[in-house]
């Protein structure tokens, strides 16, 4: 049986073939033991999704952006929750749990997720997400196989960020994936002064500006510290 350790040995292992990112390797090697199409890793705080650290194809990276940009889906249910989200068939089930998140994922030819929370106590660290392009469940030898890749995760974000220094900030192999996030807090903080509204709120009217206008939120989020982009009220109306 696959162990944490043979996962974390293999990954640690280098070749000239091989992604120079670990995070990256793991998602790979999950892929590979798992029938699944792909797999996406995502770092995640009480704040919600921070940004993608790992993924094997285009639909995994899709995927994982589509849950950063709407602040819904299975990765950040799990992280909430602190257990496995299994969704084998997302045409059935997704529109209905998630609005926005659903059709677009669906569109993106993502048709079953299973999201397994990175999270060490209380504290959330990430979710590892499989995915597969036609609906079907893991079976129950999958899951425990998937389980102990999301172990294997855990460890080996914890094993990154330990190199760091106090004032260091993120591992490289960590900080590529969340570098645009900071951007989409500051434009948080100014849509909640032009608009008077709370944080919260104003996240929301980010997210759904973004999602109206088909836009990424990282160039949504670009435009307003840039001031190309104010929002005047709570009714989320806004102005070039």
């Amino acid at each position: 049986m696959t162990t944490v350790r043979d996962i974390l040995v293999s990954i640690l292992s280098d070749t000239p073939e091989r992604p120079a990112s670990l995070p990256q390797r793991l998602c790979s090697a999950a892929a590979s033991s798992l029938t699944v199409t792909g797999v996406g890793m995502a770092m995640m705080t009480d704040r919600g999704h921070e940004g993608v650290v790992g993924a094997t194809d285009g639909a995994a990276r899709t995927m994982e952006d589509l849950q950063f940009s709407l602040g819904e889906g299975p990765c950040l249910d799990a992280s909430t929750q602190g257990r496995p989200v299994l969704q084998p068939d997302l045409a059935r089930t997704a529109p209905q749990r998630w609005l926005g998140f659903g059709p677009a994922v669906l569109e993106a030819g993502v048709a079953a997720i299973f999201a397994f929370p990175l999270n060490i106590g209380g504290i959330r660290l990430g979710v590892l997400d499989l995915y597969r392009d036609t609906p079907g469940n893991l079976d129950q030898a999958e899951v425990r196989v998937a389980l102990t890749y999301a172990d294997a995760a855990s460890v080996l974000l914890l094993h990154l960020q330990s190199q760091m220094g106090p004032d260091e900030g993120l591992h490289p192999q960590l900080a590529d994936g969340v570098s645009g996030r900071p951007e989409v807090h500051q434009a948080t903080g100014m849509i909640s002064v032009q608009a008077a509204v709370g944080l919260t709120e104003a996240l929301l009217l980010l997210r759904a500006h973004a999602f109206a206008h088909d836009r990424p939120i990282i160039d949504v989020a670009h435009d307003v510290v840039q001031r190309r982009l104010r929002f005047a009220d709570v009714r989320g109306e806004d102005d070039r």
